[in-house]
């Protein structure tokens, strides 16, 4: 019998009309079902009164990006960071461009042209006009020192009650990124796994949401009621941390 499960509300509706129409017109590996758990986070952060800027570290040609910007509140910014090098320089163009087309103008977005990796706290935050930020998309370079860079830089400008997301978890092409996490994890024992967001496919891949300890129950209570049809019963256990994994396939096996 089929347990598959809609995508979820975004809820907002700027971004279920960039899902519907736009998304998969704009180059990019992140995934759909990925993009409306990630906007929803957004509103319930909003609803819960965590507010500001949000940053993507990684942001290509904008797939990803556009939906969360979308998210937003008015007057909030989103930063596309990127070295905007690959596959060529005209690469920052087209992000501009696809940002343009889908309805993020300039005035709701900052296009920082940097390698993550070698920015200080203060950077990032002076590109966010020196608040901190509340969500923060982690899709840079896929090695283990990157990643912890990454992970650094992100867990010094987050503010209380904010969101790191990580991309391309459990990934097969990319097995070493998970001792990145989870010596990061044991490092910074205030930060825990909030939810496994499950892949669609090999492509758009797994992702892991972060959140400060204080906030996990707060943030769970409430998902659990927003995402009940896309909970995998049996959550994921990081040892001793246990967390929800939000899947479209929420079926166990059958082995009875």
């Amino acid at each position: 019998m089929s347990a598959m499960q809609p995508v979820p509300s975004p809820g907002h509706p700027a971004v279920a009309a960039y899902l519907a129409e736009g998304y998969d017109s704009v180059p990019g590996m992140s995934s759909r079902f990925a993009a409306a758990i990630s906007a929803r986070l957004l509103r319930l952060q909003t609803e819960q009164g965590i507010g500001g800027p949000i940053a993507e570290i990684g942001a290509f040609e904008g797939r990803f990006f556009i939906a969360l910007a979308h998210a937003l509140e008015p007057g909030e910014l989103a930063l596309g960071i990127d070295i905007f090098s690959w596959p060529n320089p005209e690469v920052k163009d087209r992000f501009e461009a696809n940002c343009l087309k889908h309805g993020i103008g300039p005035d709701r977005r900052v296009t920082v042209k940097a390698d993550a990796g070698a920015m200080a706290p203060a950077d990032l935050l002076a590109h966010a006009k020196g608040a901190k930020l509340r969500f923060i998309h982690i899709d840079g370079e896929h090695s283990r020192a990157a990643l912890l860079k990454d992970l650094a830089l992100a867990t010094a400008c987050l503010k209380d009650g904010g969101l790191i997301v990580l991309d391309d978890m459990l990934h097969p092409g990319y097995p070493t990124l998970m001792v990145a996490v989870q010596a990061y994890l044991e490092a910074n024992p205030d930060i825990v796994p909030l939810c496994v967001i499950d892949r669609e496919t090999i492509v758009a891949a797994t992702k892991f949401v972060l959140c400060q300890k204080s906030w996990f129950e707060r943030y769970q209570a409430a998902m659990l009621d927003i995402f009940k049809d896309q909970v995998w019963p049996l959550g994921a256990d990081f040892e001793p941390h246990w967390c929800l994994v939000l899947s479209q396939d929420t079926r166990l096996a059958a082995i009875t």
